[in-house]
């Protein structure tokens, strides 16, 4: 049995005085406006040559020496070369010494050059001039991986020496089992695997284009590499950004020549790798995949032999982003994502701090994500540690601090680097980072991909990962600045674990000097957490809010405003947008009252607004919900920030409000967190929601569902009205709803 209610009483409790009243007045008036590892990976020792400085000097903005041999920002490369060239003959003539000069930063930054003298003795004199504001070495930076094994090919099953890893690309897979730190990249391609109008720079040694899993991925690059034996490709700074091999021999370590200290090694075709984990063409039934399918990549050249100036790299820095380096055509293709696998020992420098200071006066600055380093458990290194980088520390497959990795707080996120578990002679990696390579120990041979007997582990390879989801999500919304995507990679990072490992593995702690390897990571030396690429992509997606031509009630349900103007001023897709506002101070206005916009109006509807008694609406606030009247189909954004939570409605006045919370809630859930107080207060009397396609009203009466099947559901039924249960219907991310609060 259950007490029957006439419709007379429900609809005075519910319906005529209520929501139908509220809406028909907006319907009415809106007619007006239309419808410990296994060849373990370590930075190479930086030292110091007593054969050759570079320096990094920039002069004071008043001094006479740049204002008297000036250039252009438009000069040429032969005149920029001119004015430097005289630049430095000056300098060196004033110091008695023979100075020669390498490439501009800007008008009034440049490399010198001297013979026979090591680069912080030249800085230390420069710094003693009074027109220099400041000199500083010009430091090599070395990618974070190495490979030294000679195998490259890769097969389908061990066989020997050769082949695998048996678990494939196993860091994009959803972790499952004992592999708890892979990134589910697989769950994200379900909402975009890339769009072809993002670019990624890769900056880094270069490329091999001929290689089968980068063919239609590339766009023009440059080789920003201004010293000729770095470039090892018989000439300087140019358009061909390929990568002809960065082998150091045992004579060239040991020489005192350009490479003196070096560490010895085979070609590591780093860059390629890099390339590859971001953007490998994919589903193609070859090779291997990329995390973002349809992305372009930019290859920027700056690692050459023995690694890359901070001049080069600062360089590309700029040119990737589509900023003027003297002497370099502009770059048409100005990339949304720096992929920067490299690194070395220091502290962010000035110069870096000034580029990225250049890069965010740009109208989109880029998202620059950098690995963290391989100094078993050391301080970040740098770029990585500069600020507004994200920072990317790597992990084992089960999910600890991978033993090579370094840490610190300035890590954003961390992400698989490869580990291999076995450790004896000959024996197989069992999860390297795959990728693709060439068989050449020197110069460039045959494409190929690494395997488990000639491994990839390394940050180098935990940060493409990172830049890869940079991407998917610049895919989905290409406004998304730098910022919102790191609060969005934090908000949605997966808990570090804090068991799996061998009982002798403790707890990260920040860098002392000593060596640190695998240990459990936490937020302060490992960053929010482990990559989660579904999550991240899933939370963009999330927040898109669909209109269709017609009515449709919709809701700002994060803790930012949304701008009515910058979202629906579109007079082609939007009639008029109305917002319910249960209280106000606006003089004329009589609340409870509608707020108005228009944007077929050249003021957007304020003189309206103001004949009318409404108010003029400007923002949708945290929380609220509103109507759009829209002529055609259009997607608008949420702001991205944090959810409304219905528990912060309880202190509601009583009568109608239009509301919007995060998250995915049903009806009987949100009126429990409305109404739950220590003063035992009522339920509410009703909660509406509008169906945008169907043009119908889903409706929830909590004294209704108290009394228990079917009373709810028969009144539903008997109204034409739409059951929230029976469809599955929760209110949440993007959307409106109606409550009635007595």
């Amino acid at each position: 049995m259950y007490r029957t209610i006439s419709n007379r009483m429900l609809a005075q409790r519910w319906y005529s005085i209520g929501i139908c009243s509220l809406v028909a007045m907006l319907l009415s008036t809106a007619t007006a406006f239309g419808q410990v590892e296994r060849n373990p990976v370590h930075s190479p020792r930086q030292l110091e040559s007593d054969a050759m400085a570079r320096v990094i000097v920039k002069f004071k903005p008043d001094a006479a020496l740049p204002r008297k041999h000036a250039f252009a920002a438009s000069a040429d490369a032969r005149e920029t070369r001119s004015a430097l060239a005289a630049r430095a003959n000056a300098l060196g003539a004033r110091l008695g010494m023979n100075l020669r000069t390498g490439r501009a930063l800007n008008q009034h930054t440049q490399v010198v050059i001297a013979e026979h003298m090591s680069s912080k003795a030249l800085a230390e004199r420069l710094n003693r001039e009074s027109d220099v504001e400041r000199a500083v070495v010009d430091r090599r930076r070395t990618h974070h991986l190495v490979p030294n094994d000679p195998l490259y090919a890769r097969g389908p099953q061990i066989s020997g020496t050769t082949g695998g890893p048996e678990v494939g690309q196993w860091y994009l897979r959803a972790p499952g089992g004992e592999v708890t730190s892979s990134i589910n990249a697989t769950g994200a391609w379900d909402l975009t695997t890339g769009s072809a109008s993002i670019v990624v720079a890769v900056i880094d040694s270069g490329v091999r284009a001929e290689h089968p899993d980068l063919a239609g991925r590339l766009l023009p690059g440059y080789n920003m590499i201004d010293d000729i034996p770095t470039s090892n490709d018989g000439g300087a700074r140019d358009a061909d950004p390929s990568d002809p091999g960065d082998w150091i021999t045992e004579f060239e370590s040991t020489d005192s020549g350009a490479f003196n200290g070096c560490v010895v090694q085979d070609s590591s075709w780093h860059g390629t790798l890099t390339s590859s984990l971001i953007g490998a063409a994919s589903n193609n039934a070859s090779g291997m995949t990329g995390m973002a399918w349809n992305v372009k990549l930019l290859p920027v050249r700056v690692l050459g032999k023995c690694g890359g100036y901070d001049s080069d790299i600062v360089a590309g820095m700029l040119w990737s982003a589509g900023l003027s380096v003297p002497g370099v055509p502009d770059n048409p293709h100005p990339a949304h994502v720096f992929n920067m696998s490299l690194g070395g020992g220091g502290v962010c420098t000035l110069d870096y701090i000034e580029a990225l200071a250049a890069l965010s006066t740009l109208a989109h600055p880029p998202v620059i994500v950098a690995s963290a380093g391989n100094s078993s458990g050391q301080a970040v290194s740098s770029p990585a540690d500069c600020p507004g980088v994200i920072a990317v520390a790597g992990l084992r497959h089960i999910g600890t601090k991978v033993g090579f990795s370094d840490l610190g707080p300035e890590i954003t996120i961390s992400a698989p680097g490869g580990n291999c578990v076995n450790t004896g002679d000959n024996e197989p990696c069992l999860y390297p980072i795959l990728g693709a390579s060439n068989t050449g120990k020197t110069g460039p041979e045959t494409s190929t991909y690494t395997d488990s007997f000639n491994s990839s582990v390394g940050t180098s390879f935990s940060a493409p990962l990172v830049a890869g989801t940079a991407a998917l999500m610049l895919s989905l919304r290409p406004t998304l600045t730098a910022e919102q995507i790191v609060t969005l990679l934090k908000k949605t990072a997966r808990a570090f674990p804090t068991t799996g490992a061998a009982a002798t593995v403790q707890t990260c702690h920040v860098s002392d000097g000593s060596e640190q390897l695998e240990c459990y990571c936490t937020t302060g030396t490992c960053g929010a957490g482990m990559l989660d690429v579904a999550a991240a992509v899933a939370e963009v997606s999330s927040s898109n809010i669909s209109f269709t031509a017609g009515w449709n009630l919709a809701g700002n349900s994060v803790q930012s405003p949304l701008s009515v103007a910058g979202n629906f001023g579109d007079p082609a897709k939007v009639a008029s947008v109305w917002k319910w506002v249960a209280s106000g101070t606006t003089s004329g206005v009589a609340y409870p009252n509608w707020a108005f916009y228009t944007p077929t109006q050249s003021d957007g509807g304020l003189a309206h607004a103001k004949k009318s008694g409404y108010e003029f609406l400007t923002a949708i606030n945290a929380g609220e919900g509103f109507w759009v009247n829209a002529k055609s189909d259009f997607t608008a954004q949420l702001p991205i920030a944090d959810a409304v939570t219905a528990a912060s409605f309880r202190n509601l006045s009583s009568g109608w409000h239009l509301l919007a919370i995060g998250g995915a809630s049903t009806p009987a859930s949100i009126n429990s967190d409305l109404t739950t107080s220590t003063t035992g207060a009522k339920s509410l009397n009703s909660i509406w929601a509008w169906d945008n396609v169907r043009s119908k009203w889903y409706f929830y009466a909590p004294s209704l569902a108290a009394q228990g099947d079917p009373v709810l559901t028969h009144y539903i039924a008997e109204k034409g009205y739409l059951d929230f249960n029976a469809s599955n219907k929760t209110l949440g991310s993007g959307v409106g709803f109606w409550v009635n609060k007595p």
